[in-house]
């Protein structure tokens, strides 16, 4: 599936900004691959003494936004397990500064952050490579919204990707 085939109706507003950093021509699983792939050279990029640093008071530790975007990826690979299964129960959103502040990530070594990054990832891919073109246009509640199966896998990358973005510009100054 390709990011232009998605349509206003596979996913709520909220997550658009998440899709709009992607290629319209991505190709779903190659775009899990590919992050699979780079993000782990991303994390190691980081210096570890900035692992701990919050760019404002109030805001998450590098290491923290990091254990977020694992998080919400976990999150996400539920919803598309309960749609890719037509669960059709409406799925609860989450508290994302609840769970930050039970997250030990804050604390890990950079090795660390990779091989839980990585383990979260091939689970997604593992998922994913088995839904047909049907499965991925499923539309079940989240949040209170309606959201397609396939827009939840652009979801995890364009979110990863945000997060990335973020990192660099207000963390790193890159």
């Amino acid at each position: 599936m390709k990011r232009s085939e998605l349509t206003d109706a596979d996913c709520p507003q909220f997550y658009r900004g998440y899709l709009d950093t992607l290629p319209g021509d991505a190709d779903l699983l190659e775009m899990l691959e590919r992050q699979h792939r780079n993000f782990p050279e991303f994390i190691l990029s980081i210096p570890d003494n900035l692992m701990g640093h919050r760019y404002a008071d109030g805001k998450w530790s590098v290491a923290e936004c990091l254990g977020h975007v694992y998080d919400a990826e976990r999150v996400f690979q539920y919803r598309a397990v309960c749609f890719g299964r037509k669960d059709a129960t409406p799925l609860p959103g989450f508290d994302q500064d609840t769970w930050i502040s039970g997250n030990p990530s804050r604390e890990w070594s950079r090795e660390r952050h990779i091989e839980e990054y990585q383990a979260v990832r091939k689970s997604t891919l593992s998922l994913f490579r088995d839904f047909s073109r049907e499965d991925l246009a499923y539309l079940g509640t989240a949040s209170g919204k309606t959201i397609s199966l396939g827009a939840i896998g652009f979801i995890i990358c364009g979110h990863q990707r945000h997060h990335r973005n973020i990192i660099r510009s207000r963390y790193l100054g890159e």
